[in-house]
């Protein structure tokens, strides 16, 4: 039965999505969303739903009477339709508007709460909006035009005597009256207030001040950024409860060229400590171009191997995929032992209900043959090795020299990702212009396909003063192979080690 889900998709960080909320987006045939909303959400609709941004978070009337129009329509397709919208869809939002619209076309809804602006920005810049002693009452104030109003009717006089919390959401032109009104009714100029831009994301910008300071400042101000006002006592708690930008990687601009799919992770450990990250994927996994024919094979005749040796968590994933989608399951593994390289593949491999027998201590081809040396006698072994296109058979080749028989297929393939795809970032310009002051590399594909991307400029002068982290000793010899020297290498060449490494790594700088 179709439905249309009202949701609140909080006032930016992705995160702060309700779980209801992401539920119901999952669910989605269609969705909606304003042009506010984080397009990271966007990746957790169904590849094949069909998205629509319907522009600003607060439309005109007559934009909004086509949204209202469009979401009946295709409830009425029989699609399960999701209406993404910023922040709570029932704070200063049209969501009223079009829950009404939906009930007098009989069309089924619900709504799903979200975290309104004015309460999760505040909390963000460490000022909480109630406190003992702030005052005993907490006022929101529409700041944005509404229906064609130049200004909000609000009895500001009324307003500024008020002894508690005013949280206001309003656009660059509507700030300074707000402002203005507040003090010329009578508001004390030393109260404490703070202006709180791009609320819950990485690139937060708060000023705070005596309420008139704030108002001068503001006055002449060139900033085009919407924010949030807060004003009243429990402004000055700022300066104990601060924590979003007190956090080690905060005005950090951090590249990442990790393929799409697989940037999650490390974006959001990234983000957690403050860094401001510019997505840039540099290649893309796909399937062999025998459409995994060896690979299948290989996967039907795994019980026939004594080792199966995994150089990357990729080609965990392509072997575990292919071999459950045969007739077979992991049980075909009950004899076979396996050789993880590196902790991340061990890692994949254990979120697949697989326990590796060995892991080198050194990930290179010399340090896997040396450890199955050890465990038991190279000669004879049967040894499978899932790869991508492009791996190095030094390993094969060395297992070969002790009498092993190795055989090797291909698991997925490694390609350079399409480059100026539209909406993605100018990575040459930022790069000339000094916009961005970390450039991490996961893999040596990853190095090979960014020095390409740049043309003829030797990425070496682009990358001249711009910290590059590197999250194994494989990468950083890809990148000096291309004359990229590396500064940050963790000791463990995982995701978490690595995010942790550029934290002490700026920690020394500070």
């Amino acid at each position: 039965m179709s439905i249309v889900y009202l949701i609140g998709a909080g006032p930016g960080d992705p995160g702060l999505i309700t779980v209801r909320g992401m539920q119901c987006l999952a669910a989605a045939d269609v969705v909606l969303y304003d042009h506010l909303v984080s397009a990271r959400l966007l990746r957790y609709a169904r590849q094949d739903a069909e998205t629509i941004d319907v522009g600003t978070a607060a439309p005109q009337p007559l934009e909004q009477e086509a949204i209202c129009y469009l979401l009946a329509e295709k409830a009425r397709e029989g699609k399960t339709v999701a209406r993404l919208k910023w922040g709570d869809p029932f704070v200063f939002e049209g969501g009223g508007s079009e829950a009404l619209f939906l009930h007098e076309q009989g069309v089924r809804f619900e709504v799903v709460p979200g975290i309104p602006a004015g309460i999760a920005v505040p909390t963000f810049a460490g000022i909480p909006i109630t406190y003992a002693g702030g005052g005993d009452t907490l006022t929101f104030i529409r700041g944005h035009e509404d229906a064609g109003k130049t200004r909000a009717a609000i009895d500001w006089t009324s307003l500024a005597r008020l002894d508690g919390t005013i949280v206001c959401y309003a656009g660059p032109d509507q700030l300074p009256r707000i402002l203005h009104s507040l003090l010329s009714h009578g508001r004390p100029g030393d109260d404490s207030a703070a202006v709180v831009y791009d609320g819950t994301l990485a690139t937060q910008e708060t000023i705070d001040g005596p309420l008139a300071e704030i108002a001068g400042r503001l006055k002449d101000s060139t900033d085009r950024r919407p924010a949030v006002l807060v004003v009243g006592r429990v402004v000055a708690l700022r300066e104990h409860l601060r924590w979003f930008d007190n956090r080690p990687l905060v005005g950090k601009r951090i590249l990442v060229t990790r393929p799409r799919e697989q940037a999650a992770d490390l974006i959001d450990r990234l983000e957690s400590m403050g860094a401001s990250t510019i997505e840039a994927p540099m290649i893309r996994i796909l399937p062999p171009e025998d459409d995994y024919a060896a690979l299948d094979d290989a996967c039907a005749r795994a019980s026939e191997f004594d080792w199966i040796i995994f150089t990357s968590a990729n080609a965990a994933d392509a072997f575990v995929a292919r071999l459950l989608a045969g007739p077979h399951d992991l049980r075909a593994l009950g004899g076979v032992k396996l050789c993880g390289v590196g902790p991340a593949t061990a890692e994949r491999l254990a979120r697949h209900g697989l326990k590796i027998d060995l892991t080198p201590s050194e990930y290179r081809a010399e340090a896997v043959v040396r450890a199955i040396t050890e465990a038991q006698p190279v000669k004879g072994l049967k040894v499978l090795l899932p790869h991508a296109d492009i791996g190095r058979e030094l390993i094969a080749d060395e297992l070969r020299k002790q009498g092993a028989e190795v055989t090797e297929v291909v698991a997925y393939r490694t390609v350079e990702a399409e480059p100026d795809r539209e909406g993605e970032p100018d990575i040459y310009r930022m790069l000339l212009e000094r916009r961005i002051d970390v450039v991490t590399f996961t893999s040596g594909s990853a190095v090979r396909s960014f020095v390409h991307a740049l043309g003829a400029e030797p990425a070496a002068d682009l990358l001249n003063g711009i910290v590059v982290a590197a999250i194994g000793p494989l990468t950083a010899e890809a990148a000096a192979q291309c004359d990229i020297k590396t500064a940050i290498m963790p000791a463990a060449h995982t995701v978490p080690a690595l995010v942790d490494a550029i934290v002490e790594y700026f920690g020394r700088q500070a």
